[in-house]
């Protein structure tokens, strides 16, 4: 498979590609998934200029074990989700399982969810749902610039 490792530049290009096309939504909150979702989250936060800024974490793999549910080890109370217009931020949608679960979370606390990611990989989706919004579509691995292998010996 082929590899694409992504600099913090071409991060940044992509958040640009991202909050622009996003510019004219209303959003009420901005929900980051962890881990990878994180940075751009903070990212695109800041592009948009969203204060509000909630996290969830979802697990599907126990080891190795791919579970047959997602495990929310993280998620805000539906309290601060209901009625809200949310914008759901992670870095990729491979196979579209853990966009899928987040977005069907915040539907049933009573919010909007609107999905973002920097890419997504068509050819890998498993769901019957894409992003609303990416900035690109690729085959790749996709090794983005905080991931452990792009770190500097020493």
């Amino acid at each position: 498979m082929e590899r694409l490792h992504l600099s913090w530049e071409d991060l940044l290009r992509l958040v640009r590609r991202l909050a622009e096309a996003l510019s004219g939504e209303p959003f009420d909150l901005v929900l980051g998934v962890a881990r990878g979702g994180l940075i751009p989250t903070a990212l695109l936060a800041q592009a948009l200029g969203a204060r509000n800024i909630l996290t969830a974490a979802v697990m599907f793999y126990e080891g190795e074990e791919a579970l047959p549910e997602p495990v929310f080890l993280q998620f805000p109370p539906d309290v601060l989700l209901f009625g809200k217009r949310v914008l759901v931020v992670d870095d990729v949608w491979d196979s579209g399982r853990t966009a899928f679960a987040v977005k069907a979370r915040v539907r049933r606390a009573g919010g909007v969810p609107v999905v973002a990611t920097l890419h997504f990989k068509p050819g890998r989706n498993r769901v019957p749902d894409r992003p609303d919004f990416y900035a690109e579509e690729t085959a790749a691995w996709v090794a983005y610039p905080w991931a452990l292998e792009a770190w500097p010996e020493g």
